[in-house]
Formats: structure tokens, sequence, C-alpha cells
């Protein structure tokens, strides 16, 4: 009797979009795979739609890691899975608050360790930081990250931040007259069951050594270069943000607020300003060093970490 292999997947999603990703990555594996779903749920929900000033308070303890828990997992850490899926969402370039309260957390590194790990993204445009500190937390667990494929939203930068922030603040996330839906595109979810024939086939001979570039072949993850020197950018100034707020009080503190709207009000305007700037940065940087962006690009679409 042939026995199934068995798939784990953990995930956090507010708006259902990226449980609607796993769904039709795994659709074609229906009936060849057992598979156990871990949603992650926080001891204090983060409410959908956001409050503005809520959504802004909370990047200071996303940027630094510090999240607020989660509850139990209900799975057995200690159960064999032939290979666990990590779904999760960017914020604030940096893994979701449940994803890093999940990654810190002893059931989360028991569950993890000496497992293959494939990282599943769905988000806006910029994930690279986040990713970087997924894998240190997969190193540190004991996991081995054999796959990533990234989704995003493939409007333009700032058309995809006006969509976004409409789909937080009001959940309107069909198109308008004038804008398109918000979040990746439809065709894109859709399409994404192109990655389960690489991971099936991984699965049934348990050779993964192949696995990320058969899944850069399917286009799992494009990579537009200015969007490096944006995010590097933009995680430094975060950063500067969220030591400043943090300073002042712990997470809804009243002795903060000051601070998270004086970053509230610049933030959009820094990211109108610098989105061009940084375009045509990468464009020089493109032409007169090459290869050295090349080879950050190659990096970030691997598995592999500094």
């Amino acid at each position: 009797m042939n026995v199934k292999p068995k798939v784990l997947v953990v995930y956090y999603t507010q708006t259902g979009q990226l449980k609607r990703i796993v769904d039709h990555v795994l659709a074609p594996l229906e009936g060849k795979v057992d598979v156990t779903f871990e949603q992650l749920v926080p001891t204090e929900p983060f409410a959908f739609p956001w409050k503005k000033q809520t959504f802004y308070d909370t990047m200071p303890e996303t940027v630094l890691q510090t999240p607020r828990g989660i509850q139990p997992l209900k799975v057995d850490v200690n159960e064999h899975f032939d290979l666990v899926i990590l779904a999760y969402q960017p914020w604030f370039l940096s893994p979701s608050q449940p994803t890093a309260a999940f990654l810190q957390s002893e059931q989360g590194r028991q569950l993890l360790k000496g497992k293959k790990v494939i990282t599943l993204l769905g988000g806006r445009n910029m994930w690279l930081n986040a990713q970087e500190s997924v894998k240190k937390y997969l190193q540190q667990a004991g996991a081995n990250l054999v796959g990533n494929i990234v989704l995003v939203d493939k409007s333009s930068n700032l058309v995809s931040l006006i969509t976004v922030l409409r789909w937080q603040f009001k959940g309107l996330k069909a198109a308008t007259k004038y804008l398109p839906p918000a979040g990746v595109q439809e065709n894109e979810i859709v399409t994404s069951a192109r990655f389960a024939a690489p991971i099936a086939k991984a699965l049934e001979s348990g050779n993964w050594n192949n696995l990320q570039q058969e899944l850069i072949d399917l286009n799992a993850v494009e990579l537009i270069p200015n969007l490096i020197l944006l995010e590097d950018r933009g995680i430094k100034a975060f950063r500067f943000w969220a030591k400043y707020i943090s300073a002042k009080g712990g997470p809804a503190a009243s002795s903060r607020q000051g601070r998270v709207s004086m970053y509230r009000s610049l933030l959009l305007p820094g990211i109108v300003v610098l989105s061009p700037i940084t375009l045509i940065s990468s464009l020089i940087k493109l032409n007169l060093k090459k290869n050295e962006l090349q080879k950050e690009v190659e990096y970030y679409k691997s598995t592999s970490l500094r």
C-alpha cells in the first residue's frame, strides 16, 4: 500500500487571499498527498479592515520583530511531515506579526526542526527583507528551505500602494473606474497551480536539490532590480521610525501616538518621492554595475542565506 506524502501548511490570512493562493497551488495534488492546515491565530486578533492609526501603530513591533503572541498550535509538533509550506505576507517589509510569532515560538521551532520547507508569499511587491528574516528563523530552527514562491501585485508601485491601502482601510478590493482590483491579480492566483508539478516530483523522489530552479523556470520568483534599491532604503527608514516610536511606549500607548502620527504623515509622500528617484538610480546602477545588481537578483531568487 502506497503511503501518501504528508504536507503541513502553516498560514495566516486576514482577507483570505493567501488561503486561495495555497489552495490553487495544492489543487493538482488533491488525492496524492495528505494535507494538514494550521492557521495561525493571534491572541489578540488584528481587525480587518484596519483603522488607520492602528495600522501605522503596528509598524514598530512588526519591523523590530517583537510581535504579539499566537494561540497554541493545534498540530502535534512531533508529527512527521514530508514538507511544510509556510505561507505568509510581508508587513512593513518584514514578516507579518503572526508569522514572526510562529517562527519565534518554541512550538514553531520544534515543528520545523529537520523539516523541508517551502515559503509561499502573497503580497504587494516588496518582500526581500521579510524573506531574509524568515530564512534566518528557519536556519535557527534547523529547517531546510528548499523552495520559495512569490506572488505579488504586478501593478506599478504607486498604483498598488493606492489599491492596497484602499483595501486595508475600507475593505474594498474590487476595481473602480480608475483603479484595478487590489491584491495579487486573479490570473496569477489561478495559474499558480503550475507549481504543483515540481513539488510533487520532489515529494515522490525525495530529491529537493533542483526544486527552486524548477520553480524559477516557472516564474515562481520575478524580481525587478529597482525594487532591491527601493526596499533597501525603505527598511532603513522603517527601522529608524520603529525605534523612534517604540522609545515612547508599547503598542497602542497614548504616549507614542504623536510620533505614530508624524510617521504616518511622512510615509506616503516619502514613497511617492522615493519611487521615481530609485527607479532612475537603479537604471544608472544597472548600466554601471550590471553584474553586481544581477548577482543580487539571483541571490534573492534563491533559497540560500548569506
